[in-house]
């Protein structure tokens, strides 16, 4: 029973980026795409967490799996963590949370945006297994730049899993092509450098930039990093992106409600509705 389970995750899983792509498409929006930590602050409210985001519009999830030393993330998530490792939460605990998520919405694309020694740990192949088995579509490695990405594309491709890649602001055009011949999935396209942090809005980049990364057929954009506003989900989907991510700016609502859940899962699918809204073309 647990192999055909399996099996039907990783089917389903190959398709759900590019049909929910197609499906916006039809209807002229872009994808938003909120980003949390899972088991924060603890593994049941995470759940409830997470259902909000769906029940308030999100097109796709990007999650995170707490970890101690998180280079790329700025406070916000890094407190994130924090509550999460304090509720004792492994990767483990992470992978049945996802499980139960798709097991309840068996349609919408669930990413990973993780660290590499949370891979490496379990090993890579065994951790992508783990992944594909809960109903993981992507996974995105924030600490692995593109020259080293090969080895784990080819895993990911093993388990039927989009590794996905990053697009700086100021790639090169070697870059982009190389992008463009490993994407899969979408491509993270950073709206500025440093941290993640809803603090420091982002630079959204001209339409030049985006129109290049179609030029060189890289996987649908999504504008990351500074997006906590409806206008500037707006402005990134009007300057070309596919759709634009939100992971401290949703985070930040779970922090400021954590003693009181009701009002934190009502405000997380307002947020969510809101920056929906700002997806039609």
């Amino acid at each position: 029973m647990e192999q055909t389970r399996s099996q039907s995750a990783k089917f389903d899983g190959s398709a759900r980026y590019s049909k929910m792509f197609s499906r916006l498409n039809e209807v002229e929006q872009g994808a938003f795409v909120p980003f949390v930590m899972l088991g924060d602050p603890e593994p049941e409210t995470s759940f409830e967490i997470i259902k909000a985001l769906i029940e308030g519009g999100a097109d796709a999830l990007e999650l995170g799996i707490p970890y101690s030393d998180p280079i790329a993330d700025g406070p916000t998530i890094q407190k994130a963590s924090i509550r999460a490792l304090k509720s004792k939460v492994r990767p483990g605990d992470c992978f049945e949370i996802i499980s139960k998520v798709r097991a309840e919405f068996p349609d919408i694309p669930i990413g990973l945006l993780l660290y590499s020694n949370l891979v490496l740990a379990k090993g890579v192949d065994e951790f992508y297994l783990s992944a594909s088995k809960a109903g993981v579509d992507s996974i995105l490695i924030a600490d692995v730049p593109l020259r080293e990405a090969d080895r784990f594309i080819n895993i990911a491709k093993a388990h039927n899993i989009q590794q996905i890649l990053i697009a700086p602001p100021n790639a090169s055009d070697e870059t982009l092509s190389a992008i463009g011949d490993k994407s899969a999935g979408y491509t993270y396209l950073l709206g500025r450098a440093g941290v993640t942090g809803a603090e420091t809005a982002a630079d959204v980049p001209a339409k030049a930039l985006i129109d290049k990364l179609q030029q060189y057929q890289v996987a649908p954009p999504l504008l990351g990093f500074g997006i906590s506003t409806p206008e500037q989900v707006k402005t990134a989907i009007q300057s070309g992106a596919a759709g634009a991510i939100s992971g401290s700016a949703t985070v930040n609502i779970i922090e400021k409600h954590l003693d009181d859940k009701p009002a934190m899962l009502s405000a997380l699918k307002a947020f969510v509705q809101s920056m929906k809204a700002a997806t039609q073309k």
